[in-house]
């Protein structure tokens, strides 16, 4: 039998309000110390080795998976300015290739960028800017090859297909979609920000083509270390917008593309516990606002004088419906708002907001999304829709009828079948008497006789929604007679902002009881029960489910944490590390003795017990600027030395990646293959 190593011991006193604690493995954040790389290789072979009878099981997995992509596919072409963008894929290649095509879609095809060439002799590759100038010949593009989520920026001239000879470093970009660089109208000023040492976007430059970038002209630095920036174009392309955000408080900044040489002007200053989110539509900015409206309202304002006290309000606070975000069209506004725990679109008349529809889906759990739309005058709105059992399908929509014509539905080459599924909104009691909604899906057949194997998840965090979007990898677990289940606990903003406001700082103990209150009501209603339920969360939901864990060890047999947030107090109290500063908001800052105790109390590495835990797998990237890796590492070695019993508790390091996992896309399918084998052999 494969044995695990045991690290050393070496006491490091930390002490906060009175309170001494012994963190005898701090040590392994020194990434110069050689033990930390040794234990992380010896944990990487003990898994090998301890799961070396789950390989043929993950081989037909990731047949299975590999089997449900369409490998050579393609978006559905978008057009702008007499052009047809879209990307596409290739067999056996991991990555997208951008291209479009001039003036109908007989066109020749141009590729603009081959993510897979630019990936070559790398083991992680993301894109994030990816920014056409206005006059459509030229491509500004930003790339990350360790998965650190610092960005290099290139600009491609699409004639020549030259790359300029300037390149950015440094830049902020995002692993999870696009974004980083913005054109101004004159086609050679572009806009982006960097990053500081401590990895928070903090500082908009101005570039102007075939300069050098040390001479690139500093816009605005934010030096509020609690604040952080983000830019974008409005979809009008008027205006550059920057965003300026907290968890309690939002500022932004606006120049004419126009006149790319102007300052930067002030919509509103910050304030605390103000929030808003502004877009153009022709003489007036449209915000989005907590001002007087806890669920959030829409106002409008003159561009000429855009601040709080020239607001009027559009679309006012309603108790029972969150108020997310908005789309602006020329003629349309759509709205995007909650109700429920169900995510639902508005479609709106710009000079009559009583005129409205709301978009109707055929789940009742879903995700549904509004796409790029490129074009600010076009009468159609882009959606992407699916649900736990209905793949992915990108529609159009007529905003003046509200007729649906479906432009794409993804295709399961290996078969699927989805009238064989159920997916369903069920609810939990949380120990406080709120309904938790869960959505649920599962093939018709099964039978509620305790004994199904069932996998939860759960994120809860940010106010982010965890809506029950398809992932057809998770068919392999369903056609093996699993429940799959979503918690949409507290911290998110599924039943509107108190949701949220209820699962964080003093109240985040609420996301593990609502999550807890999921596990045990699937056991109720005869679904399962703890020797055939797992729990599975990412990032703060490794979070969820590790203080879940350590609150309920009774209640799970498996537990998967992937790149988990797991050590809330030596963390928080760290301001160099990434993030830190930021989520004072969130978490707390443990310099107040409330806030300590308050995290200390159910931080997992703190309050590891001697009792026997269910079989735990975690999983992180060595280069993850937002979770170190040291965090699962220390979990795993702490928990090995206090736990009973022989189950197993193991760690796969990446080495290669960051927060996202694997960046090409069979690459990211084997570490699934990884997580469901390890499920299925402890459940089935």
């Amino acid at each position: 039998m494969a044995s695990y190593s045991i690290p050393a011991k070496r006491e490091t006193i930390l002490t906060q309000h009175g309170v001494a604690r012994n963190d005898e493995y701090y040590w392994m954040r020194d990434r110069e110390d050689p033990e930390v790389i040794k234990f992380l290789e010896a944990e990487n072979k003990y898994l090998e080795e301890t799961l070396s009878h789950i390989k043929p099981l993950q081989e037909i997995l990731f047949q299975e998976m590999k089997g449900r992509i369409q490998e050579v596919d393609s978006s559905v072409p978008e057009e702008f300015e007499n052009y047809f963008y879209y990307t596409r894929t290739e067999a056996k290649k991991q990555y997208p290739i951008y291209c479009r095509k001039k003036g109908s879609l007989e066109a020749p095809e141009e590729i603009l960028l081959d993510q897979n060439i630019l990936a070559e002799g790398n083991e992680f590759c993301s894109v994030s800017a990816f920014s056409i100038s206005p006059d459509q010949t030229k491509l500004a593009y930003s790339i990350d090859l360790e998965g650190a989520e610092v960005y290099t920026v290139y600009i491609k001239d699409l004639i020549t297909g030259e790359l300029f000879p300037e390149q950015i470093q440094r830049a902020h970009g995002n692993v999870y979609y696009s974004t980083g660089v913005e054109w101004a109208k004159d086609n050679k000023t572009i806009y982006y920000l960097t990053l500081d040492e401590y990895h928070r976007a903090d500082k908009l430059f101005r570039h102007t083509l075939g300069t050098n970038p040390s001479e690139d002209t500093l816009l605005f630095h934010e030096q509020d270390d609690t604040f952080v920036l983000s830019l974008h174009k409005s979809r009008s392309k008027d205006y550059l917008m920057l965003f300026h955000y907290n968890t309690l408080a939002q500022e932004m900044r606006f120049i004419r593309t126009d006149q790319p040489d102007a300052d930067l002007k002030l919509i509103q200053p910050r304030q605390l516990g103000l929030e808003y989110y502004a877009g153009h539509h022709g003489d007036s900015f449209y915000i989005i606002t907590n001002k007087d409206a806890h669920n959030y309202k829409l106002v409008k304002a003159p561009i000429s004088a855009p601040g709080i006290e020239n607001w009027q309000d559009v679309i006012p606070n309603r108790k029972d419906v969150l108020l997310e975000h908005f789309d602006l069209f020329k003629n349309h506004i759509v709205l995007h708002e909650r109700k429920n725990g169900i995510k639902q679109l508005r479609i709106c008349k710009i000079n009559d907001v009583g005129k409205s529809f709301y978009v109707k889906f055929p789940d009742p759990t879903y995700e549904a999304a509004v796409e790029t739309n490129l074009e600010f005058k076009s009468k159609h709105v882009r959606v992407k829709y699916s649900s736990l059992v209905t793949p992915f399908t990108v529609a159009s929509i007529d905003m003046d009828t509200g007729e649906w014509k479906t432009l794409k539905e993804d295709q399961i080459p290996n078969g699927y079948d989805r009238t064989q599924y159920v997916t369903e909104l069920i609810f939990a009691n949380a120990p406080d008497g709120k309904q938790v909604p869960m959505s649920i899906a599962y093939r018709k057949d099964l039978q509620k006789n305790g004994r199904n194997p069932t996998l939860l998840y759960g994120y809860g965090a940010y106010g982010a929604s965890s809506d029950a979007h398809f992932n057809a990898n998770i068919i392999s677990i369903l056609d093996r007679g699993f429940v799959f289940a979503i918690g949409h606990v507290r911290g998110g903003m599924e039943m509107g902002r108190t949701w949220y406001d209820e699962g964080r700082l003093l109240n985040k103990k609420n996301s593990f009881t609502d999550f807890i209150a999921c596990a045990e009501h699937l056991v109720k209603e005869g679904f399962t029960s703890p020797e055939k339920l797992a729990i599975i969360g990412s990032s703060a939901g490794g979070l969820l489910v590790g203080a879940s864990m350590i609150m309920r060890p009774d209640l799970f047999k498996v537990v998967i944490c992937k790149v988990p947030f797991l050590d809330v107090i030596t963390s928080m109290s760290d301001p160099t590390i990434p993030l830190t500063t930021l989520e004072y908001d969130q978490w707390g800052n443990p310099e107040e003795k409330d806030a300590f105790d308050y995290m200390l109390s159910y931080s997992p590495y703190d309050n590891i017990k001697p009792v026997e835990y269910p079989h735990l797998l975690l999983t992180t990237g060595y280069n993850d600027p937002r979770v170190a890796y040291w965090e699962p590492a220390k979990f795993l070695a702490r928990i090995r030395d206090i736990k009973k019993g022989d189950n197993l508790a193991m760690l796969q390091t990446n080495f290669s990646a960051g927060h996202a996992g694997a960046s090409g896309r069979y690459d990211w399918l084997k570490e699934n293959v990884l997580d469901f084998a390890f499920l299925i052999d402890k459940l089935t």
